[in-house]
């Protein structure tokens, strides 16, 4: 659910519920002697996608534009 479909209930409610917890964050920080991030579990981030194309992927690029420029190459010879 996104949340611009929440009604304006939803809203109020979720910003209440976040704010219960950041007081409670900050409690528990109390007690422990730690700061409120420190106790919050980070949440895994996705791995960063490297390269962007397959060898083979490449190699199709490279063979479509090099039938490109043989036909403008025929071209210019068969004006000549």
């Amino acid at each position: 659910m996104s949340i611009l479909n929440l009604s304006a209930q939803q809203l109020r409610q979720a910003a209440n519920l976040k704010d219960q917890i950041a007081a409670l964050e900050k409690q528990l920080a109390a007690l422990t002697g730690t700061s409120a991030k420190a106790t919050a579990p980070k949440a895994a981030q996705p791995a960063k996608k490297k390269g962007g194309m397959s060898a083979a992927g490449k190699a199709r690029i490279i063979a479509a534009q090099k039938l490109r420029w043989a036909k403008v190459k025929a071209e210019k010879a068969a004006k000549k």
